[in-house]
């Protein structure tokens, strides 16, 4: 990151609460400010459905939400890479949040191993074999262009029960 691009990053707190630990923020971005708590609509895969990004834009809604492993899969890095990353590619001049790329490991991959060096699944488009490291989740996410990056999680099965 360039020390101009630096600068203009920036967090700040405007709100605490006093019985709970939500907050109020602000986030400067390479693309925009974003103020919380946001509404994010879902571009999955790039693509907003039912509205295109010029109407998501004039509704003012700041930042998009993508998703890592789909992404990953499809359309794939090279597609970013060519086009520039996803904000050309979607002609979106605001904020995206791409996930990392782990609830979908879990939910939707066939056979997953989770290792220290990550998840091993199998795709749910093809069958290959995959890896999705923390590393590769934010690789990915770096080509793929993304204003905020989330770090890789590891979800757990719903049917666990609490240890006490």
């Amino acid at each position: 990151m360039n020390s101009l691009a630096a600068k203009r990053l920036n967090f700040r707190i405007d709100a605490l609460s006093q019985g709970t630990s939500a907050r109020a923020c602000r986030l400067r971005t390479l693309h925009n400010e974003v103020i919380t708590p946001v509404f994010m609509p879902v571009a999955t895969l790039a693509v907003l459905r039912s509205q295109d990004t010029e109407s998501v834009s004039a509704l003012g809604f700041p930042v998009l939400l993508a998703n890592t492993y789909h992404l990953l899969l499809r359309p794939g890095t090279a597609v970013f890479r060519k086009t520039g990353g996803i904000h050309n590619f979607m002609r979106w001049d605001r904020s995206i949040l791409t996930d990392s790329g782990g609830f979908q490991v879990f939910s939707l991959s066939k056979d997953v191993r989770i290792t220290e060096e990550g998840a091993r699944f199998r795709s749910y488009m093809d069958g290959s074999r995959l890896m999705l490291s923390p590393e590769t989740s934010i690789e990915t996410q770096k080509i793929i262009g993304s204003d905020i990056m989330m770090a890789m999680d590891q979800c757990v099965q719903s049917t666990l029960e609490k240890k006490i």
